[in-house]
């Protein structure tokens, strides 16, 4: 497996920078497994084929719908990438269900290199994709470059994904593409441009407004994208910009016409119920599950059992120590003059002694 991987990369260096950087990126997925115990203990294994921008390509061109979900940390990349999901996404969106902010507009680099990292580990076939945060590609085509490397290089994705189409954007893509990295382009509803779009509003709702969207995702595509999200606007203008395109389109409140879907974790398992998630939890997204609602009965029944003495019980308690070493150790704090201790040790033995003989 190891050799493989090294020919992989060596191949990877002959052909250039572009298929360089996301066989290092596999290559450090490989070797941070997601389950390193399987690896090292199991003996060889058939693991799943990872999901690559062919696969991506192959499906698109069969029509068949591609599916993404986001992630930002270990376990959520376990489930998302155990249910075969084509691709994680480490959304910006983070700032957001898990950093509590109102916008995705707080969160660095920095920031998402650290969830990128903890994603990398836990996926070991999806295709990564992870934001550009704002702030770490506006100011030059050479800033979005270095961003977009280091996306690859330590975060362990396989592409990044940036917003807005406007021609600046459209050049960062290109430079971002020619740097050898894969980038997927998002139009619509940008939400890092929410101060200047004055909310978070559907777009594309008057015709002029539609033709910008599908004007500027044709210029990403031009400018290198391997795929566009659709974010917030009508499906016939989904539906419109997608029979532009000949890389796929993946929606988010855009309809079924999309080439692909993509909803955030904590959405569609219903992770969350308090107010202001509440308040930021889009309508078209679909809930799944009532996660949220469970883990609270959880919590509040760990709780309860806690005040009322009935956890952990004998049967959380698993650890003992033989009678004959509780007389030497009662003795000893005896004679250390520590007897409240000593009466302690000798009920607590007693009572888990009492609950054994019980449970027998």
């Amino acid at each position: 497996m190891l050799l493989n991987a090294v020919r992989q990369l060596a191949c990877a260096a002959v052909a250039g920078q572009q298929a360089l950087l996301p066989a290092i990126a596999q290559f450090s997925r490989g070797m941070a497994s997601a389950h390193p115990e399987i690896q090292v203990y199991a003996g060889p294994q058939a693991p799943k084929k990872a999901v690559t921008l062919r696969t991506l390509r192959a499906k698109y061109e069969k029509q068949q719908p591609i599916c993404m979900a986001t992630a930002y940390d270990y376990p959520s990349a376990v489930h998302v990438d155990q249910a075969d999901i084509d691709i994680i996404l480490v959304g910006d969106s983070v700032s957001m269900v898990v950093h509590g902010h109102d916008t995705t507009l707080p969160i660095t680099l920095d920031d998402m290199l650290m969830h990128c990292k903890a994603v990398a580990r836990g996926a070991a076939r999806a295709f990564l994709v992870g934001d550009l945060p704002f702030g770490s590609y506006e100011l030059s085509t050479t800033e979005a470059v270095r961003s977009a490397i280091r996306m690859l290089k330590e975060g362990g994705m396989d592409a990044v994904k940036l917003e807005g189409g406007s021609p600046a954007r459209v050049e960062a893509a290109r430079a971002i593409v020619e740097a050898g990295v894969a980038v997927m382009g998002h139009v619509g509803l940008t939400p890092q441009s929410v101060s200047v779009l004055g909310g978070f509003r559907p777009q594309a709702q008057v015709a002029s407004e539609a033709v910008r969207v599908i004007n500027q995702a044709k210029a990403l595509q031009a400018s290198g994208c391997f795929a566009i999200v659709l974010e917030c606007i009508p499906a016939p203008i989904a539906a419109a910009v997608t029979k532009a395109l000949r890389i796929p389109t993946i929606g988010i409140g855009a309809g079924p016409q999309c080439s692909g879907q993509v909803l955030v974790y904590h959405d569609l398992l219903g992770m969350m119920s308090h107010p202001h998630h509440a308040k930021v939890t889009p309508k078209f997204c679909k809930r799944y599950a009532e996660v949220g609602t469970i883990i609270q009965q959880a919590l509040v029944q760990y709780r309860q059992e806690v005040a009322d003495g009935l956890f952990p019980g004998q049967q959380y308690s698993p650890y003992s120590i033989q009678q004959q070493e509780v007389d030497l150790l009662v003795k000893e704090l005896e004679s250390s003059g520590m007897r409240d201790c000593a009466a302690a040790v000798s009920e607590a033995a007693e009572a888990a002694n009492a609950a054994k003989q019980q449970q027998r």
